[in-house]
Parts: structure tokens; sequence; C-alpha cells
């Protein structure tokens, strides 16, 4: 085993380590979020020799490994009114939409074999609402939430087959989970737990099944906010939550989730700290935050989400290279 994966193993069993772990990522082909790597068979290409180069620049404690160009669940016809659903089905392993992501974690660990990779897997709810956009999914959850539920079901059992075959035939460590609430104020905890939490566990649990880790990512990109309460029972060995956004501090969010490794720290937001301070504010937010984690084991300093794409990776240095000022953790 590497140092990078011994140090993040000890991290998450919340043992003290040399040093803590950084780790920052970012979509990192401009089609990220709007290209469809089964319309346009260049974008996993691409992919690969941008995570190639990003980790060759960075030098990244463990690798988020990003699903660019894999934003959209495949279905079969558009999904225009909630009988639609129907046309979003469980995908077999040699779906190519699963094939195509399987390949570029293979081909990016072959190449760097020595790092911790996690996968990038948005939950059945994040990938709905990619295809038919906010408004229309809080309107389907509305109006016929069971549907809703059987479809998140089903795309779940087909983001369980990616979970296990990035687990095996790619050599993944573990996926990167990312979660968020529909609309907090809409829809409370219990609706959450019965109609969206079943999908979302059943694919962490079949990368766990598969002998992997689980980094649960609470998504507050763009502000948006959650109840990090809901998330608590998930299983996972690590939470990524928006700090900034949530205005929750590490204690705060180890009471939330005990037992369980936090990445967390840094906002995101274009002009932030992270992204345009000078390497002494970079350096003087890092030691803040050390501060804050004080007294707590199982810390990997991260951001709230995805970082700006202009990012320079010589900040991810400033960063580790003040926190391991701070000595074993």
């Amino acid at each position: 085993m590497s140092d990078n994966k011994e140090l993040l193993e000890q991290t998450f069993r919340l043992e003290r380590t040399s040093r803590i772990p950084v780790g920052f990522w970012l979509h990192l082909i401009p089609e990220a979020e709007t290209g469809d790597a089964l319309k346009d068979p260049s974008l996993p290409e691409k992919s690969v020799a941008a995570h190639l180069a990003f980790i060759r620049d960075a030098r990244p404690d463990f690798v988020k490994t990003m699903s660019d160009g894999f934003f959209f669940y495949p279905a079969e016809g558009p999904l225009e009114k909630v009988p639609d659903l129907e046309r979003l089905r469980a995908l077999p392993a040699s779906h190519p939409w699963i094939r195509g992501q399987v390949e570029v974690q293979r081909r990016v660990r072959e190449a760097e074999p020595l790092l911790p990779y996690y996968y990038n897997i948005f939950s059945p709810l994040t990938s709905l609402r990619f295809l038919v956009g906010a408004g229309r999914l809080l309107s389907f959850l509305r109006e016929s939430p069971s549907a809703v539920a059987e479809a998140l079901g089903r795309m779940g059992e087909g983001l369980s087959v990616l979970a296990r075959e990035l687990m095996g035939t790619a050599g993944a460590d573990g996926v990167y989970l990312s979660v968020q609430n529909p609309d907090r104020d809409s829809f409370g905890p219990g609706f959450y737990a019965e109609r969206v939490s079943p999908s979302e566990t059943r694919v962490a649990e079949a990368a766990r099944a598969a002998g992997g880790r689980v980094i649960l990512h609470v998504c507050g990109y763009a502000g948006v906010r959650n109840r990090l309460a809901d998330f608590a029972g998930y299983p996972a060995d690590a939470v990524s939550y928006a700090r900034t956004v949530e205005g929750v501090p590490l204690p705060e969010a180890r009471a939330i989730f005990p037992g369980r490794a936090l990445v967390a720290g840094f906002p995101n937001t274009p002009g932030s700290v992270l992204h345009r301070g000078t390497r002494a504010e970079v350096e003087a937010y890092t030691e803040a935050l050390l501060g804050e984690a004080a007294g707590l084991a199982g810390i990997v300093i991260g951001a709230d989400c995805t970082v700006p794409s202009d990012f320079e990776p010589e900040r991810l240095s400033w960063v580790r290279e003040a926190a391991n000022r701070g000595g074993p953790r």
C-alpha cells in the first residue's frame, strides 16, 4: 500500500496520522457538464488526458475521478411527464455508459497506480435533476412521489452496477457519492427518508460490498443548503460537506456524523481565498482550520465542492505545506 493510501486509510479509521491529507477537485474538460460521451466519443480521451495532467501538476493526496461527460443517465426517450419516468431503467454492466466510465478510471489508475481513487457518482436524485431540470423534478415529486421513487430505485440499481464495476475492473478504491436535498423547505426529513434515501444508500452499500470505501458528498454547490441530519445514517467512511455554505464548523459536523472522517474546509466560490487569495492568506486560512479541528482525528482539508476550472494547482501545495507545519494529527 502506498503512503498516500495508508494515510487516507488511517484518516478514515480516525487514527493519528503523520499529516493531514489535502484534496481539491475541479471539472477537467470544458464539456464536463453538457457533453455526452455516448454521442461524442472524444470526451473520454480528453478526460483521461486531463486527469493525468492534473495529477502531474497538483500531486494530490488522493484523486476524485470526475465523471465529466457522463452526467446524463441514459433514458429511452424524453422525460416530459411523470409517466415518461418509466423510460429510466436499470443498466447492465455491458451498457456503454457504464463501460465508458470504467475505462476512464482504469486508464487513469493504470498510468498513476499508487494514488487512491474515488470515482464521482451522482445520486439517482441528482442524476434525475440533470435530465429534467430542478423545476420539473420538484413538480414530479409533488405530483407523484411514488413514481419518482420507483424511477430512482431503478436508477439506483444501475448506479450500483457502475459502483461494483469501478471497484472491480477499474481498480477504484471507492466512490465519491454526491447527494443533495431536492428542496429542504418543501420536502421534510420523512419524505426524504422514504422516497429518496433508499436509492442512494443502495449505491453506497454496493460500493462497500465490492470492497470500496465511500466518501459521501452532501453537495452545497451554488449555495444550496441541506439538512445534514438527513444523511447521518448513510453508510459512509467519510463525509464531504459544504462547511462554509452550511455554516457548520468541523466539531459540529463530527457530532452529526460520528465515527466518520470529514472532508471540508475552504469555500469553493470564484474569487474566494482558495481561488484568488495570496499565499499568506491561504496559509492563514489553513491554520485557522487546523485550530478549528484541534482534538479531532479523521480530517481531510478540502473545499465545499468543485473549485473553479482555472484553479492553480500550486495552491494545493500551499495548503498542504501549511497543514504539514501543524505536525502529526
